[in-house]
């Protein structure tokens, strides 16, 4: 008899939220209902017409219908280095120190598979992407999480910032004096999901002095490096000095090109590292297909000047729409900040609904205002309070969910404890 608690990889991981809220919405939607999902980053904003134009070419070549290169294209990784030189001043070497990922998710967790023992202890703030999570339990490591801010006050006094002088560096230096065995690795992500919380380039210089003073390895996933506002541009890891000597980032073209279905990215840095990457993946796959390999390089070199015009559209589309739900939330009583970057809104539930817990709140807000969130505790068992709104919907949809979550909770509970009473059972199990 096959049981499944005998798998023990997949036996040992926690129940994916964001599946579970996309199977919620697919069913609801089934039913006929209009909901307005702000649960996922699914970008819906156009990606660049001249990429495409170059897919469909690319893919009318016989040959490019052929087993690519695990490590990518030798066109592409140098695109890869070009890009990175001009937007984040680091020079790459395109054979040693880049290899192309089918975006972070693959990347990071192949990247644990190829350089985490079993039982290795790894870093990761909190509250954490699961995917962040489950890479650390997938590869038999143990995880230590670290909060990125003392209490709720701090971080609304610090507006979801980190420098080198930020408490942050306090708890990790206890943290990791007190781990046993000695933390091997950290895994970073700023702009960060789901708080939204943005760096300086001091907090990865003096994140860097703390890795080579306790041999770790840092691994940063640089998922929405190309989505900010106003005069912020979110640095590079690998921009702090004597970074390479110790750290890789994983960088994504879904977010700022939105290009989330192609699956191209890469991982860049530290030249051991990238080579145990690229060692574990020409194991396990043949790369990307090659024309959107192709199309990319084209994006990133030929036509890099009107790759970067339009992340400054996206970038745009998104602060209006940061603007719009900042403002309407602030109204309905939510406490959340303007972010700096990335395609998140970190609320706290107002006072009135807190006692429901984020699970709750969530499963109320898509039966009766039929808008789909992403509930706090799915990252961080500490994280019950708050809600993670994904900035995907254009302005009229998302003034449609505000007018909608103010007819459910603005002087009404009537529901609520149905609600509640609905979700008990996910709530044990979140």
């Amino acid at each position: 008899m096959i049981r499944s608690e005998d798998f023990f990889r997949v036996a040992q991981l926690p129940p994916y939220p964001l599946g579970e809220i996309a199977d919620a919405v697919t069913a609801a939607r089934v039913d006929g209902v209009d909901v307005v999902d702000l649960s996922q980053v699914n970008p819906s904003l156009p990606p660049p017409g001249f990429a495409i134009d170059k897919l469909v070419q690319a893919s009318l070549q016989e040959h490019n219908h052929r087993y690519s290169s695990s490590r990518g294209i030798s066109r592409l990784r140098s695109a890869f280095a070009k890009w990175y030189e001009n937007r984040f001043d680091v020079s790459l070497d395109p054979d040693a120190e880049i290899v192309s990922t089918m975006g972070s998710k693959e990347g990071i967790s192949h990247l644990l598979l190829s350089i985490i023992s079993p039982g290795d202890t790894v870093v990761v703030p909190s509250p954490s992407y699961p995917i962040h999570m489950s890479a650390v339990s997938l590869a038999g490591g143990a995880l230590v999480g670290i909060p990125l801010f003392a209490s709720i006050e701090e971080a609304r006094r610090s507006k979801h910032f980190l420098d080198d002088t930020s408490t942050f560096f306090e708890r990790l230096e206890l943290t990791v004096s007190r781990a046993w065995p000695r933390p091997r690795l950290m895994i970073l992500n700023f702009p960060h999901n789901p708080t939204a919380t943005s760096v300086d380039l001091s907090f990865f210089t003096r994140l860097v002095e703390f890795a080579k003073s306790h041999n770790m390895i840092l691994v940063h996933d640089f998922a929405y490096a190309d989505i900010s506002f106003g005069s912020y541009r979110p640095p590079s890891l690998l921009s702090a000095p004597g970074a390479r000597d110790v750290a890789v980032e994983c960088y994504s073209l879904s977010k700022g090109m939105n290009l989330a279905g192609w699956r191209i990215g890469c991982c860049v840095g530290n030249k051991k590292v990238i080579s145990a990457l690229k060692k574990i993946k020409s194991y396990l796959d043949f790369g990307t297909f090659q024309p959107l390999q192709i199309a990319a390089a084209h994006l990133l070199g030929e036509h890099e000047k009107l790759a970067v015009e339009h992340i400054g559209f996206v970038s745009q589309e998104y602060r209006e729409r940061r603007d719009i739900m900042v403002e309407g939330l602030k109204n309905l009583g939510w406490e959340v900040d303007e972010p700096l970057g990335s395609v998140f809104l970190w609320g706290r539930i107002p006072k009135e609904h807190r006692h429901l817990g984020s699970l709750s709140m969530g499963h109320y807000l898509l039966k009766e205002a039929q808008v789909a969130v992403c509930p706090g505790i799915g990252f961080d068992v500490d994280s019950n309070e708050f809600i993670r709104f994904a900035l995907v919907e254009k302005e009229r949809r998302l003034r449609l969910a505000l007018d909608s979550i103010q007819k459910a909770t603005v002087g009404g509970n009537s529901n609520e404890q149905a609600a509640r009473s609905d979700s008990e059972s996910a709530g044990r199990t979140a």
